[in-house]
């Protein structure tokens, strides 16, 4: 009945296979579906795009190592600003141009003379104490010497025995002289008795010198002024023991009526020194008071510790008023300068000399040599070696060298920072 109810079927489905087969995409060998065809990349295009690649790599590397190389000069930067030492740097207070410069001078006695015993024996006598005023042969004391006395009594003895000996001796020879001409006696017993005359004339002159001798001891008993002066030490007294030669001091004298004042004149002053030249010299126990001293000598040559030469002035004191020992403010004349004054912490002692160290505007230390002119203990004179401008270290380390980098602060910048201001430690 169906087929009969619907006799278009068979066409129905004829045409839908057919539809299927005409969606349906050709293809070789398989029934998978392929991308569509693209256009080849051309060669140029390809390189070109390697070296934008290649370019952009290399910018990244540069761009690393040139951040490397900054932070590599930053750290080496910060420490080595954090390794220098830390310093306080001023400039220096310009001093009143000078035209006069005081030095301190020793005061000596013209003569100093210790005075020893030349004979042993004991003190009987003295006769001037600390302070007497002698003239020259005046008698200071009395040795008792009872063994030089016997001593030289001896020997007066031996040089009576050996004149008498010498005596007889001159007597024989001279008569055996006379009768060896006529053949009375031998030629060999004159000669004997000839040299035996020479050889005591020589035994007198021994006998005699040794009698001098002892007479120069016998007179050292007694001890004398060597010179005009004034007893400065009295180191023994009667009944002592005395010992010949310099283990003991008798007395001490010194002349007093012309001092000598010795200074030690820096280098840079020493041209201007002129023998005979009259300089003033003041004394603390004469306030307002200046003496007159003369140049009389130099040592001529430069001391190459201190770089100075001795100077030696002489001071008339016939008056008495000035004493040896004491110390003398000497002030010389000198061409004006400019000075400069910075604290005495400043200084730098080495053996190349007195130098001071200075600070530029890179921050790097300078080490220069200075001249030194007065020094009160707190502050001192820098008469050369630093010119206006110059930034002296205040208290410069020990290891400071030249050209090395400092960090130059002030002093309120240290104090905030919890440190001691200038001239701390």
């Amino acid at each position: 009945m169906s087929d009969t109810s619907n006799p278009n079927q068979k066409p129905a489905a004829s045409q839908e296979a057919k539809a299927a087969e005409a969606h349906k995409v050709p293809h070789e060998g398989h029934d998978t579906q392929h991308a569509p065809a693209q256009k080849p990349i051309a060669p140029g295009v390809a390189a070109t795009g390697l070296v934008i690649v290649l370019l952009i790599f290399a910018a990244v590397a540069v761009f690393g190592i040139l951040g490397r190389i900054h932070h590599t000069n930053v750290l080496a930067k910060s420490t080595q600003e954090s390794a220098a030492p830390v310093v306080i740097a001023l400039p220096p207070k310009q001093g009143a141009p000078i035209d006069t410069f005081t030095l301190p001078g020793n005061v000596t006695a013209y003569t100093d003379s210790p005075i020893y015993a030349r004979s042993s024996g004991y003190l009987t006598k003295w006769y001037y104490d600390i302070g007497s005023h002698v003239k020259q042969g005046a008698l200071l004391a009395e040795i008792a010497t009872p063994e030089v006395d016997q001593e030289l009594a001896q020997a007066e003895a031996d040089l009576g025995t050996a004149e008498a000996n010498a005596k007889n001796a001159h007597s024989q020879a001279q008569r055996y002289l006379g009768l060896v001409d006529s053949n009375a006696v031998s030629q060999q017993d004159t000669e004997t008795f000839t040299n035996q005359a020479t050889a005591t004339a020589s035994a007198v002159k021994s006998a005699q010198s040794n009698v001098e001798r002892l007479k120069q001891l016998v007179s050292f008993e007694k001890v004398y002024a060597p010179f005009d002066g004034v007893v400065t030490a009295r180191s023994i007294d009667i009944g002592q023991l005395i010992d010949a030669g310099a283990a003991r001091e008798l007395f001490h004298m010194q002349a007093l009526n012309t001092l000598r004042v010795y200074t030690n004149v820096p280098q840079l002053y020493t041209t201007n020194l002129k023998h005979g030249s009259k300089i003033g010299i003041t004394f603390p126990e004469y306030p307002g008071r200046t003496f007159q001293g003369t140049l009389v000598r130099t040592a001529n040559a430069i001391d190459p510790v201190s770089r100075t030469l001795l100077v030696e002035l002489d001071v008339d004191n016939r008056k008495g008023e000035l004493l040896p020992g004491s110390l003398a403010q000497v002030h010389y004349k000198a061409p004006a300068m400019q000075t400069y004054v910075i604290p005495v912490s400043a200084i730098i002692f080495r053996r190349e000399g007195t130098q001071v160290g200075t600070v530029g505007s890179d921050n790097i230390a300078h080490v220069l040599p200075v001249t030194i002119g007065q020094d009160d203990g707190a502050t001192v004179q820098i008469v050369s070696g630093l010119k206006e401008g110059d930034r002296v270290i205040q208290d410069p380390p020990d290891s400071l060298i030249e050209g090395q980098r400092v960090n130059p602060q002030s002093p309120s910048t240290q104090t905030q920072n919890g440190q001691p201001g200038a001239g701390g430690k």
